[in-house]
């Protein structure tokens, strides 16, 4: 689909990209990793045709469509979300404008028998075929499906784009995208500004429907789960690994190791030759042997070890005063904005030292209740923060809100009180603003840099609650692994409002679900939250299918029990007996996806066999290839919606 070769790129004196070739192919799933500033969103663009290299090639297959997210882009308001969404399908609604514009014509005119008016005809009928190709005819459900899986109710579809926040008109040109189903997708950190739910909504749908992917994100989960080829950038070249992320971290780490080792084995070898020169250079009856040792040393070339960051972000959070037993305690607060209401009865207690996740839909109040414990807005019920509780407050725009015009060492300076002042350029070493970079201005820096310049500022007072809202949203994985830890050592109260399921396993021990207007506690870690949502939400869907087979409507009346191993097959077997039969029910499923998928590779090949064929102008003009190609289209999309059921089965006894 896209071949890259030879590509170099450099910004000034610099090279950031050097000798770079890569193949991007059908079905490709690619991660774009390596440490922010390597060019990761140089490559995209690259990809996408929106910049140019300063040597090499990109060659793109002919008629290839490109679809390209980036992390920050320039959004229109003069539309409601509804419509917004079905610019998306712009050439389905001209075509649909030139039939209706035909029909008309067809319905004016009264020369029945006129070559022109069959002419007219045989145009629209060739037209009406197109539109049925194309899924005109069905477009708007696929439109409300990838709405709804982003997040968006079906009352927001009315509403005019400017009375959502940033991150919902950021999804509303993601559903775009993703409706456009382009041959390959470039995405730019496409989760920072999803909730959990629309995360797993998104991995599916990359999974299942998506052509090639090629995505930069610092969501763990979200890329182990969507990719299956790892490309590198590191040291201004790429290392491609054709595995997902977690066996890249493995194989990246073999191989530096081997490096270290050959890198060793060459210097000591270097060492020796050079020690020789020295010791035998003035020797008469050496020379012809020292001057073939320097040639040598001079053929030699250095072995290079994969850069590695060691400028580790040491985050230690300074002692502070002990807090009360009971750092927050609510008790029916509530929070409303005319007639909506955000939330209500909201009752909880957060005890010294516990670590809670706020989790939940955007939109459903997570940064409302944290405004509310700010005291930054005002609230109805009663909510006590507790003795000597000193709150530190990382909010999701803290970036943002930082002064453009001032320099990263004066950012700190104007904040930093006391000895603290004297050790400003180690601490900004230790969060990579070492040398040159503590003079960067503030307005030149990335969305990662400016987040680890508000995290410093976080850190300067001591605190003994800490309250994150989004902390990981452009923070690269080295910098999340680390602040993680921080927050496991810290010897306070944290409550995160975070999206990111990799960040907050093993890190809480409570989760808060918001959600129609309540909070509700859950006991355990994330991954205990998520599987008790699957479970409650698949009981569901089992009582109303239940319901739905009954022709009255009624419950049936109980029969013969079943037995344990059939009675629910998504249940946890208890016996060995059990585990036999889950084992094969297991085995079955699997076997069911693997023939629908193997069906959905033939009916992909058929179709791009039919659409090479209607490329030609024999093939546009025969009425029976457009009827096949429709009928190929129908079958492979009953084929998919068959594969997101088995699969989803398959998840469930899994």
């Amino acid at each position: 689909m896209v071949s890259i070769d030879n590509l170099r790129v450099e910004f000034g004196a610099e090279p950031l990209l050097t000798d770079v070739s890569f193949v991007i192919n059908p079905k490709d799933r690619i991660a774009l990793v390596g440490k922010n500033g390597a060019g990761k969103s140089t490559m995209l663009k690259i990809i996408a045709g929106l910049q140019q290299p300063t040597s090499g090639t990109v060659a793109r297959q002919k008629d290839i469509s490109i679809g390209y997210l980036p992390q920050v882009m320039v959004l229109s308001d003069e539309r409601t979300v509804m419509e917004e969404a079905e610019t998306a399908f712009a050439h389905i609604s001209e075509l649909q404008a030139r039939i209706d514009r035909l029909n008309r014509e067809l319905a004016e005119r009264t020369d029945y028998e006129s070559e022109a008016y069959m002419e007219l005809v045989e145009r629209f009928t060739h037209e009406s075929d197109r539109f049925s190709m194309m899924g005109g005819e069905n477009y708007r459900a696929e439109l409300e499906r990838t709405l709804l899986g982003l997040g968006f109710q079906r009352s927001d579809f009315d509403r005019p784009t400017s009375e959502f926040s940033g991150g919902w008109r950021m999804r509303v040109e993601l559903a775009k995208l993703l409706l456009q189903k382009p041959d390959l997708l470039l995405l730019d950190e496409p989760t920072n500004h999803l909730d959990i739910g629309s995360i797993q909504w998104l991995e599916q749908f990359l999974a299942q429907r998506a052509n090639a992917v090629v995505l930069v994100s610092h969501d763990r989960a979200f890329i182990n789960n969507v990719t299956n080829r790892t490309i590198e950038i590191s040291c201004h070249r790429i290392n491609d690994y054709r595995v997902k992320y977690d066996d890249y971290v493995r194989l990246r780490a073999e191989r530096r190791e081997a490096q270290i080792r050959a890198y060793e084995n060459q210097q000591r070898e270097m060492a020796e030759i050079r020690q020789f020169i020295e010791t035998f250079r003035y020797k008469p009856t050496k020379s012809n042997q020292v001057q073939s040792r320097i040639k040598q040393l001079e053929k030699m070339v250095p072995i290079e070890i994969d850069e590695i960051d060691t400028a580790q972000l040491r985050l230690k959070f300074p002692p502070c005063l002990r807090s009360g037993d009971f750092p927050i305690i609510c008790e029916d607060v509530a929070k409303r904005y005319g007639p909506h209401t955000v939330f209500h009865d909201v009752t909880l207690t957060i005890r010294r030292g516990e670590k809670v996740a706020f989790v939940g839909n955007n939109g459903e109040g997570k940064s409302t209740l944290v405004k509310c414990i700010m005291g930054e807005i005002p609230f109805e019920g009663s909510l006590k923060v507790g003795h000597n509780v000193q709150i530190g407050y990382f909010a999701q725009n803290q970036a943002q809100l930082l002064d453009g015009n001032l320099t990263v060492f004066d950012t700190i300076d104007r904040v930093a009180k006391g000895d603290i002042r004297l050790k400003i350029r180690d601490l900004l070493g230790a969060f990579m603003f070492g040398g040159e970079a503590s003079d960067k201005f503030v307005r030149v820096l990335s969305g990662g840099e400016r987040s680890r310049l508000a995290m410093i500022r976080l850190l300067l007072e001591p605190v003994n609650l800490l309250i994150l809202d989004e902390p990981t949203n452009h923070l690269d994985m080295q910098s999340k692994d680390v602040l993680k830890q921080a927050i496991l050592d810290f010897d306070g109260t944290a409550i995160i409002v975070s999206h990111d399921r990799d960040f907050l396993d093993g890190l809480v021990s409570k989760v808060y679900e918001f959600g129609g207007g309540r909070v509700r506690e859950h006991l355990g870690g994330i991954y205990d939250f998520l599987q008790k949502k699957q479970i409650e939400s698949l009981n569901e869907l089992g009582r109303n299918l239940h319901s739905a087979g009954s022709p009255s409507g009624q419950a049936q009346a109980p029969g013969p029990a079943a037995s344990p191993a059939t009675s629910d097959p998504t249940a946890r077997p208890t016996s060995y007996q059990e585990q036999k039969e889950h084992n094969k029910l297991v085995k079955r499923a699997e076997k069911a996806v693997a023939e629908v998928e193997a069906l959905i590779a033939r009916l992909e090949a058929d179709i791009r066999q039919t659409e090479t064929q209607l490329a030609t102008p024999e093939g546009a003009a025969n009425m029976e290839l457009f009827t096949k190609y429709s009928e190929l289209k129908k079958q492979l999309g009953a084929a998919e919606d068959q594969w997101t059921e088995l699969s989803m089965e398959l998840e469930e006894l899994r």
